[in-house]
């Protein structure tokens, strides 16, 4: 079969970066068309010098990345400089990129590139807030058909907030572009985070990167090293949630998780649950089923799948 072709939009972010590197490390099942960077994490100049760096820390210099929207479609910027750090990819050090940021704008690449390709046969990987996905469908609605999935990291329902008590940080940042993705009629596959504190960095996981011996496992480490103090503090748990590297995992290997199809409808009236996914789990209501909506995970294979693959680089 052959690779899927994919475009990662992106806010690193450690976690995404890990994301990216899985991607870069598996070239028999992903086709990475280039990265689309967005704000979130940390603001849009460090996101698209963060996914550079990254692709340099791979080798994979050839890999175009492109500059999105630095602001929400309709709402101030919030940004987790308290959990990745002032860079976004504090922990190891790491030079400033050489390569090239495209001059295209990231909207401009998704839309010329779903108009170009077959339809059916490019996968959005969503990472980040949905800015980018949502102006690119309301500036060419035309391109929704021809979009194969988008899988998004983003949401919860179980687990309920992370950066409110009721919404994820993705959502939250942009609720009006999760609306609009989620509303758009493209099949979506969700990773909320029911499913990515399932996933989590135990000091013997970060061990196993190090072991690996190469710059990339080094750093992926010492990435997991600096974010995991902030989520173990907060949850008492004895890791950090590796999030974003379950959206490159679920194409590689979608057995590791499971899910329902399900309605999932966003938020974006209410002050006090601005952003929150509101999941019908349980079938509740006539709504559609618009998404399927992942609440488990096989976190031995995925963590297996993310070093044996990492090692790679």
């Amino acid at each position: 079969m052959a690779p899927r072709k994919i475009i990662i939009d992106t806010d690193p972010g450690q976690d995404d970066a890990v994301a990216i590197l899985l991607a870069l490390a598996s070239p028999d099942e992903i086709d990475l068309l280039g990265i689309t960077a967005v704000a979130g994490n940390v603001p849009l100049a460090l996101t698209q010098k963060n996914a550079r760096i990254v692709c340099e820390l791979a080798g994979r210099r050839d890999v175009a990345v492109f500059a999105g929207c630095d602001r929400p479609l309709n709402r101030p910027l919030v940004t987790a400089e308290h959990v990745h750090g002032k860079t976004g990819l504090d922990g190891p050090t790491l030079p400033d990129p050489t390569m090239t940021l495209q001059d295209q704008h990231g909207v401009d690449f998704i839309i010329d590139t779903l108009r170009r390709e077959p339809a059916g046969t490019v996968t959005l990987c969503a990472l980040g807030p949905l800015t980018n996905l949502a102006t690119a469908l309301t500036r060419a609605p035309e391109i929704a058909e021809k979009i194969a999935e988008i899988i998004l990291m983003g949401g919860a329902y179980f687990e309920v907030g992370n950066i409110t008590p009721t919404a994820e940080f993705n959502i939250y940042v942009d609720p009006d572009a999760a609306k609009i993705v989620f509303q758009s009629g493209v099949p979506l596959v969700v990773m909320p985070l029911d499913v990515t504190h399932k996933a989590l960095v135990t000091p013997a996981r970060t061990a196993a990167f190090r072991d690996i011996a190469t710059p990339v496992g080094d750093a992926v480490a010492e990435m997991t090293d600096f974010f995991e103090r902030f989520d173990k503090e907060k949850y008492g748990s004895e890791g950090a949630p590796l999030h974003d590297p379950c959206v490159t995992a679920y194409l590689i290997q979608p057995d590791l998780f499971r899910g329902r199809h399900i309605n999932v409808e966003i938020e974006t009236t209410s002050e006090l649950t601005m952003g929150m996914t509101v999941a019908d789990w349980w079938g509740i209501t006539d709504r559609p089923k618009n998404a399927l909506f992942i609440g488990d995970i096989d976190a031995g294979g995925f963590f297996d799948l993310l070093t044996t693959r990492l090692a790679r680089l």
